[in-house]
């Protein structure tokens, strides 16, 4: 009997752990939800290191309805044209960047856009600051 006990309770807290978002897809084929620069822990991550994939555009704390349009691809890199509302809520303008986007899996993506570029790793939504596992679907 014990034994049935600890098996439930092996079970739920599986099942409590497991992470039920979209899987990987979109135009870079990552896995939609929050990114923070590989530097940083999710846990600890101030807006400045945060991007939102939504298998549209990748989105910052200041940017929102990001669309990629891709202009070329070699292998898991791709050149693109992505185009955002410049701001993170009220109106803004539209404004157009060109971008270099570095895939090497569904978790983690390196984005150019001048310079050296920076590196950033998916982080389930139990391992965000409260503040934004709202905004995790």
């Amino acid at each position: 009997m014990p034994i049935l006990i600890m098996g439930a309770a092996a079970a739920t807290a599986a099942a409590a752990s497991a992470d039920t978002s979209p899987q990987p897809g979109g135009v870079y084929r990552l896995k939609p939800g929050i990114y923070v620069r590989k530097d940083v822990a999710c846990n600890t991550a101030p807006n400045a290191v945060v991007r939102y994939y939504d298998g549209r555009g990748i989105n910052s704390a200041h940017s929102r309805a990001c669309r990629a349009r891709i202009l070329s691809r070699k292998g898991n890199r791709y050149e693109v044209s992505q185009s955002c509302i410049d701001a993170g809520a009220g109106p803004a303008p539209r404004v157009t960047e060109r971008q270099t986007v570095t895939v090497p899996d569904a978790l983690t993506f390196t984005l150019k856009t001048h310079g050296k570029g920076s590196t950033y790793g998916y982080c389930p939504a139990y391992m965000l600051p409260a503040g934004l596992r709202g905004f995790v679907r």
